[in-house]
């Protein structure tokens, strides 16, 4: 029997989740979706609903997918849950560590499960680099790094207005550089130490900027602390020259790894290497099918992620980069700021573990 799928949330990302659904037509079958701009491009069949809670009051759903603004997250993944359904839940899980303590309450309550949309762990670069890891062939790992240098325009934080916040109508939204488009670097890196839990976290050091007129950082270094005593330097930037791939990198007594997650490539001591992806949404049917194989990341899995998110959400308001260090691009909506040798910076938090203040980089 096919499993009955429903998206919330099917513009942006959610526009890949719908087409995935379709892609697996032997084994799921999409049955509705709800959005309050629904495409008209939907295959024959497919029920439209203005919000969720109409779709599950009409429809038999199995597993509902949730793509939509952040700060919907944990209400609408209660109502799934509650509903009998199991979840894909795109990241960032929860804004907050309450919401997660919320929600995993709701995943014991009804027995059901929830999949968090962290695609580098599925990805078997990443989980072949945590078993060299563990095997010691690196040597002692003296530090783990997560860099990304994007470049994000006036347009992305134009396309919603929950963009760039770290609230909205008094609800937290947290969506800075670091725990939303380059959440991935760190989640990933936590799932390299091993320390992916909410208690596996010994403290956060926030070291936030912004160069954009938003509310959260779009410049920043984090260093997390593991319990197990590794540091994690996150340096991310969404105001560099060009786009370039995210990287982490694991700094080893015996050489050091590079893990190019969104292309799946890892270079190690010993060169180049390509590994294929596995799909969460098909992992999900596969656990659902037989709850002997284990989800690629459970929500219990991104409680460390979420001790992030926290320290974010509670640390002082992004320091603003005087413009003196900005040079400005393009026009209207593909205005963006740069921010002067800001990849240079980026590098020496990376191999340093430091962060920007720390560096003494210029803008601070």
């Amino acid at each position: 029997m096919l499993t009955r799928v429903a998206v919330a949330g099917v513009h942006g990302h959610g526009a890949t989740h719908v087409r995935n659904v379709l892609r697996l037509a032997d084994r799921a079958r999409l049955v509705a979706i709800a959005d309050p701009r629904p495409p008209t491009d939907l295959p024959t069949g497919v029920e439209v609903f203005g919000t969720l809670d109409q779709l599950l009051e009409a429809t038999d759903v199995d597993v509902v997918i949730i793509s939509t603004p952040i700060q919907t997250h944990v209400p609408l993944a209660e109502l799934a849950l509650r509903s009998g359904a199991d979840v894909l839940l795109e990241k960032p899980p929860t804004a907050s560590l309450a919401e997660f303590e919320q929600l995993s309450a709701v995943l014991a309550e009804t027995g059901r499960v929830c999949q968090v949309g962290f695609q580098a762990q599925a990805a078997q670069a990443t989980l072949h680099l945590a078993k060299i890891m563990a095997e010691g062939q690196l040597g002692e790992i003296r530090g783990i790094s997560a860099i990304g240098k994007w470049v994000r325009t006036a347009r992305y934080f134009d396309r919603a207005p929950w963009a760039g916040r770290r609230t909205l109508n008094g609800v937290p939204v947290v969506d800075g550089a670091v725990t939303n488009p380059l959440a991935h670097s760190t989640a990933a890196a936590l799932l390299l130490d091993g320390s992916t839990g909410v208690h596996d976290i010994r403290s956060v050091e926030t070291d936030l900027f912004r160069a954009n007129g938003i509310e959260s950082d779009d410049t920043s270094t984090v260093r997390i602390t593991t319990t197990r005593g590794t540091p994690i330097v996150v340096a991310v930037t969404l105001c560099a020259i060009e786009h370039l791939d995210p990287t982490v990198i694991v700094h080893g007594s015996q050489g050091r790894a590079v893990l190019h997650y969104s292309t799946d490539t890892l270079v190690l001591p010993d060169g180049v290497h390509t590994f294929e992806r596995a799909d969460l949404l098909t992992n999900l049917l596969d656990h659902r099918a037989d709850p002997a194989v284990p989800l690629y990341c459970p929500f219990a899995a991104t409680g460390g992620f979420t001790r992030v998110v926290e320290a974010i959400r509670l640390a002082p308001e992004p320091a603003v980069i005087p413009d003196s260090f900005l040079r400005w691009e393009g026009e209207g909506p593909d205005r963006h700021p740069i921010v002067e040798n800001v990849e240079h910076w980026i590098d020496r938090a990376s191999d340093e573990l430091a962060l920007f203040s720390e560096l003494r980089a210029p803008w601070i």
